[in-house]
């Protein structure tokens, strides 16, 4: 009984619980002016040109931050204290959110807070992977990344935010979002432990055979170039599903508001159990075979919303099986560059490939697709093209290299940090 104590409060879990609820507070508040913007467009005129510059502003300063900050947190050899200052600055910037007199003031808030909360993200998984046990990487990856972010700022935000604007004013809403930011910055200063893995990039011996990592060198390694091309198509896929879904449904496929809030709904649900369990099936399975398959069943989302006509609760069964393919998300973000490069470089590989999904998929490709829509008259085209970057992207999972602990012997690691074949593996053996 004492020993199953032990283990369950351990200090794994517990930087699990903290780190996960920090991520989702940081997705809340990243949603919440999403969710506030019926409240405020009166008062600071958001149009919807205004309304579009809140979201890609802060998407474009999330993207850059996550690779910045994450690679100045590997030169440093250091995470604690990105977190605390990431955790302080983003709550900062919801209060400054609530007290924005103008447009310009609010948008340049958002755009701050995207800069730090960018980074929150690899920094917590660099350090996820380090004191995570061999055969939970996945999962804990997954439940820190996923499930709290789906729980939180997918789910709660609307439900909490909106009654409260409703109660107190749209101000009062953004001073609520900041507070458990600040909580989670005590909780980071007095209780998480610098992990003694980490090496900073220009000190002292790293792993061996591991020299100076930069950009190019990071982008010759092929599980980092796969990864960044499967986050370009995925994330697209993920941001054109939340951005164009809703409307498609109330104006092309002439569903009730509630029907569509029902349908949106299932996606949040599976986003939440994907976030674990695919995670947990790669720990025993391997990384590569269920990205593959899980980024191809994606496909079904956006095919069940534009050509199945049957019962809805049927519509919401394949758009729920399809949107589990949101659970791979943690593996090509964070598991597999992080078994991929050395610990010293994590950050700055899952910053790099968070940098390249989110400018490229989730700005580029989703805007284009909106343009599209809209000179050809055809609101059925960014569906479509959600469909076409789930089945690129399942495809592009073919070319991963395996790093499950499970399925790769020690002896081979050298080989998938190197991105090589296996005759490099063979004559670095040979030359032992």
């Amino acid at each position: 009984m004492m020993a199953s104590q032990r283990r369950i409060f351990s200090y794994e879990n517990g930087l699990l619980l903290l780190l996960g609820f920090a991520f989702g507070v940081a997705f809340f508040d990243r949603n919440a002016a999403t969710v506030l913007v019926p409240m405020m467009e009166g008062e600071l005129h958001l149009d919807n040109t205004r309304t579009g510059l809140l979201g890609s502003g802060l998407v474009i300063t999330w993207a850059f931050g996550a690779y910045v900050f994450g690679r100045w947190s590997d030169a440093s050899g250091v995470r604690k204290p990105f977190l605390v200052a990431f955790l302080v600055i983003f709550s900062v910037c919801s209060f400054i959110s609530g007290l924005a007199p103008t447009f310009g003031v609010l948008l340049a808030s958002r755009m701050v807070m995207g800069a730090v909360e960018g980074p929150l993200l690899p920094v917590c998984l660099a350090l996820m992977t380090i004191e995570s046990s061999e055969h939970r990487r996945g999962v804990n990856t997954g439940l820190m990344q996923n499930f709290f972010a789906a729980l939180l700022g997918q789910s709660l935000a609307p439900l909490l935010l909106i009654p409260l604007a409703q109660h107190l004013g749209w101000r009062y809403a953004f001073y609520v979002a900041g507070i458990p930011g600040l909580l989670c910055a005590i909780g980071v200063l007095y209780w998480v432990r610098e992990p003694i893995k980490v090496v900073p990039i220009h000190g002292g011996a790293g792993q061996a055979g591991a020299g100076p990592m930069g950009l190019m060198d990071m982008l010759k390694i092929r599980n980092i170039q796969v990864c960044c091309l499967i986050a370009v198509f995925m994330v697209a896929w993920l941001v054109m599903g939340w951005t164009y879904l809703p409307k498609f449904f109330t104006d092309s496929r002439h569903f009730t508001p509630i029907d569509m809030s029902y349908l949106m709904t299932v996606l949040g649900a599976a986003a939440a159990l994907s976030g674990f369990v695919v995670p947990l099936i790669s720990d025993r399975l391997g990384r590569r075979p269920v990205m593959i398959g899980f980024c191809l069943l994606a496909v079904l989302t956006p095919l069940a919303a534009l050509y199945l006509h049957g019962p809805l609760v049927l519509m919401g069964a394949l758009m729920f099986l399809g949107w589990l393919a949101a659970g791979c998300f943690p593996l090509f973000m964070g598991v597999i560059p992080g078994e991929t490069v050395p610990s010293r470089y994590a950050a700055s590989a899952m910053g790099l490939i968070i940098c390249i999904g989110e400018v490229i998929g989730g700005s580029g490709i989703n805007a284009l697709a909106g343009r599209l829509a809209d000179l050809s008259a055809r609101p059925t085209v960014p569906v479509g093209i959600e469909a076409v970057c789930a089945l690129i992207g399942g495809l592009l999972c073919l070319l991963l290299i395996e790093t499950a602990p499970a399925k790769v012997h020690p002896a081979a690691r050298s080989s998938v940090i190197a991105g090589n074949s296996s005759a490099t593996a063979q004559s670095s053996a040979a030359a032992g």
